[in-house]
């Protein structure tokens, strides 16, 4: 570290340089004397500080003149109200009171001098005894404690792109040689002046963040030093009293003889917390930047630097905007100290900051990384170090997922009283592509699509039905639908009614009880477990006649992998979540096989009927709102008694997708059945999902030979509708433009401080908007890029019902990070 020249004022680096010419003079300039300079200096303070001291003395003198006026005035108003109350008793208490201020008055005049001396010496003792004990207690291992985990986790989504992050980032140990010397420098500038100059503990200091925060009127300023701090993280506990402030300022003098200031900065950097589970500066650099300390920007060393003082409430990864303005204070600091030239602290500020990690982990993925993460401790078992998890998940579909879970119930739970879904999309091959285990993670971290287990009602008719095809029925069976009573059991249908003769089709389509208990009483229970077990239920399954309507409790994913094995006829499907694992070093650890053909499940011609069967339910029966257009589509609903519980599971030649609809509580909701919620939900993401896959599947195509497209919504070229200008935000959703009112297609606007943040955002911008595919309305662009999406996607308002696709998907985007207006919803 570079020390301060003792004969100048300048910082290290920016001494100005001596003219050659003027060595050859024969009187070289006078150089002040270092107290000669300190005195200089000080004048101007000391002006200052008297200046300041004489209006603080007016003030008090004032202030003490006006209590004593009220005071008179209170006693004139005590004597009228006591002579009131106390009548003839008032002179006699009044007498008494004046004796015992006499003799008060005479007692202290008794004491003497070494009376004083005696307090005095008490009191010297008293802070002698507490120093005492202070340093007798000095704890041996208190400190900074890190929770111990076996590995911090980086996950990233099936396209490479960062979306979580869990556990500790430890990161290395580093030297004074790995650091660059902006980030000491940005560190000392922020936290600690002085540095250089004191021996541990700088009263100078001290007095000036008193000042300082006096002034402000709050705690806004600390004055405890880089060494102070060091020793608190290493040696005490974070408990505020008397003996650890004494505690603190005893070991950091007895640091500062140990070791060198630059040893005391590396130390400190090395084990100072950065926020977002970031223990060390060079766990921080990799954690927020993912590169090595020593390749640090300027601006990414001031953004750093900032967040010592307070890293859960900076962290970038939670508020990236408090974040860049605290590195803004740093640089100012820095040019303050000398350390850098306004120009570099421009230029840093002009400096892009992008994050290794997105702003904030969506709450929603968290089901999705609570599964994932044991996934990776079950594959690795003890392994620690940094771990890079590439996942199953695709970021878009989970959006969209959450997106539509949260639209129906927001619009459709209340009435019907249903307060919690949970939804699970499979690829063929078993990757968890989406997945949602509740309304709200936050709220509540209990997995719905994988630890809540709840009665099947008539989805697990599948196995009823695959096992009754294996042994000879065919869908053009004929079965009747009539009153059945199995020992004690007497099955009923949903409407109370019964049709007697039907299809074998029509009995599945419609989820006909009697016929489905039939069934099973023929084939034999054990059977339908037998068949409900190979296509991978693993929850236990109750041997009695009632299994056949879904008496048995399961868990949303395993049925929709059982539902896999039928759509794709593999031999099984294994849902999983991590295709492979990387270590600190960019090792590979664990690699998930590419999928290849497996083998094809021992169903036969079974499955084919089987098929028939599931399609019949989209296209006729009780699935009939899940139905696509163009797209082919199978599966089966399902309601429990008393409608605790509503299922719908169907699958496309892209995914398979589960859904439930209930309440934590298991009360009944008001009607819902499997072809009502579950299915609706289940057609919005999938209609949605279908279209997107499709053009991922394209996107090389596209990328090589872009095209802007019809569904522009600004054209390129002015025209007689295109008004252009710099905007008047009047809510979100509405903008004026030299007096013409432009509302937004797609929006419901928002007033108050999400409006003002969209003029902040909007100043001295022009925007160029033209009419939308809804009348009245107008799609408006900033640049290439539509400004409804970008309202949409930051929060900044609700996407209409009738909103194109485009911009449903961007208000998805902000609802599953919780950004703006979905910021206070809970």
């Amino acid at each position: 570290m570079t020390t301060p020249d003792p004969t100048t004022d300048e910082p290290p680096g920016n001494q100005p340089q001596r003219d050659i010419l003027s060595l050859a003079e024969p009187v070289p300039p006078r150089t002040h004397s270092r107290l000669e300079r300190i005195a200089a200096s000080a004048a101007p303070a000391a002006t200052k500080a008297w200046a300041e001291g004489r209006r603080l003395v007016r003030i008090l003198a004032a202030g003490t003149r006006a209590i004593r006026a009220s005071a008179a005035r209170f006693a004139g108003i005590v004597r009228v109200q006591a002579g009131a109350v106390l009548g003839p008793w008032r002179k006699p208490i009044v007498h008494g009171l004046r004796r015992v201020g006499r003799e008060m008055h005479r007692v202290l005049r008794r004491i003497r001098l070494r009376h004083a001396l005696i307090v005095t010496g008490a009191a010297g003792t008293l802070l002698a005894i507490i120093v005492i004990y202070s340093i007798a207690t000095l704890p041996l291992n208190g400190g900074l404690q890190v929770d111990p985990t076996p590995s911090a986790l980086v996950l990233e989504a099936d396209g490479g792109e960062t979306f979580a992050t869990r556990g500790v980032f430890k990161g290395s140990k580093l030297t004074a040689a790995d650091m660059p010397e902006h980030l000491g420098q940005a560190i000392i500038a922020i936290e600690d002046r002085r540095f250089h100059e004191h021996l541990g503990i700088d009263p100078q200091g001290i007095v000036r963040a008193a000042w300082r925060n006096w002034q402000a009127g709050e705690t806004r300023e600390g004055g405890s030093t880089i060494t102070q701090q060091l020793v608190r993280l290493m040696f005490l506990s974070p408990e505020q009293n008397l003996r650890r402030k004494i505690q603190e300022a005893i070991l950091s003098l007895w640091l500062e003889r140990q070791a060198s200031k630059e040893e005391i900065l590396v130390r400190y950097l090395n084990t100072a917390y950065f926020g977002a589970g970031a223990y060390g500066v060079d766990a921080a650099a990799r954690r927020y930047f993912g590169k090595a300390t020593k390749d640090l920007s300027l601006a990414e060393a001031a953004l750093l630097a900032g967040l010592v003082r307070a890293p859960s409430q900076l962290a970038p990864t939670r508020n990236l905007g408090g974040a860049k303005e605290r590195a803004d204070t740093v640089l100012q600091a820095m040019v303050e100290t000398g350390a850098i030239t306004p120009e570099q602290a421009d230029a840093a500020r002009a400096e892009p900051v992008s994050l290794r990690t997105p702003p904030e982990t969506p709450p929603g993925t968290n089901y999705f990384v609570d599964i994932a993460t044991a996934d990776a401790r079950r594959l690795l078992g003890g392994s620690s170090g940094d771990l890079t998890l590439r996942t199953t998940l695709d970021l878009e579909l989970q959006q969209l997922a959450e997106g539509v879970i949260a639209r129906r119930l927001e619009a459709e739970g209340r009435p019907k009283n249903a307060s919690q879904a949970a939804l699970v999309a499979l690829a063929p091959d078993g990757a968890i592509r989406a997945l949602v285990g509740g309304r709200d993670y936050e709220a509540s971290q209990f997995n719905r699509a994988t630890q809540a287990r709840r009665r099947a009602g008539s989805l697990f008719k599948l196995f009823v039905y695959l096992a009754a095809l294996q042994r000879g029925y065919t869908p053009q069976s004929t079965v009747v639908d009539e009153p059945t009573r199995i020992g004690d059991w007497e099955p009923q249908n949903a409407s109370g009614r019964f049709k007697g003769p039907v299809p074998l089709r029509a009995a599945f389509a419609q989820s006909i009880n009697t016929v489905a208990a039939q069934l099973a009483d023929e084939v034999g229970i054990e059977a339908v477990i037998e068949t409900a077990k190979r296509l991978g239920v693993r929850s236990e399954l109750p041997a009695v006649p009632s299994l056949a309507l879904g008496a048995a409790e399961v868990t949303l994913l395993e049925m929709t992998r059982a539902y896999a094995v039928v759509a794709t006829g593999n031999e099984t499907v294994e849902p999983y979540t991590v295709r492979s694992i990387q270590g600190g070093g960019q090792q590979v650890l664990v690699t998930r096989p590419a999928p290849t053909s497996t083998s094809p499940a021992d169903l036969g011609e079974s499955r084919g009927m089987m098929l028939d069967l599931l399609q019949a339910v989209t296209r006729e029966g009780t699935g009939k709102a899940a139905r696509l257009p163009n797209i082919q589509a199978g599966g089966k609903t399902g309601t429990t008694q008393e409608y605790r519980d509503a299922w719908f599971i169907g699958f496309t030649p892209d995914l398979i997708v589960g859904v439930w609809v209930g309440n934590d509580d298991n009360t009944p909701m008001n009607k819902v059945v499997g072809g009502d919620l579950p299915a609706q939900v289940w057609r919005d993401f999938q209609s949605r999902a279908a279209p997107l896959l499709a053009r991922k599947r394209q996107a090389p195509a596209h990328q090589a030979a872009p095209e802007a497209g019809p569904r522009d919504p600004v054209p390129s070229e002015p025209g007689d509708d295109l008004v252009r200008g710099v905007p008047e935000v009047l809510d979100t959703g509405t903008l004026a433009i030299r007096g013409t009112v432009i509302r937004l297609e797609g929006i419901q606007g928002e007033r108050g401080n999400m409006a003002r943040q969209l003029a902040r955002f909007l100043r001295r911008r022009e925007v160029a908007c033209a009419p939308g595919e809804t009348p009245g309305f107008q799609r408006c662009r900033i640049g290439s890029h539509d400004l409804s999406a970008i309202i949409l996607a930051a929060g900044g308002g609700r996407a209409t019902p009738d909103a194109p696709e485009e911009l449903q998907a961007a208000e998805d985007q902000a609802r599953s990070a919780r950004l703006g207006v979905w910021r206070r919803r809970r």
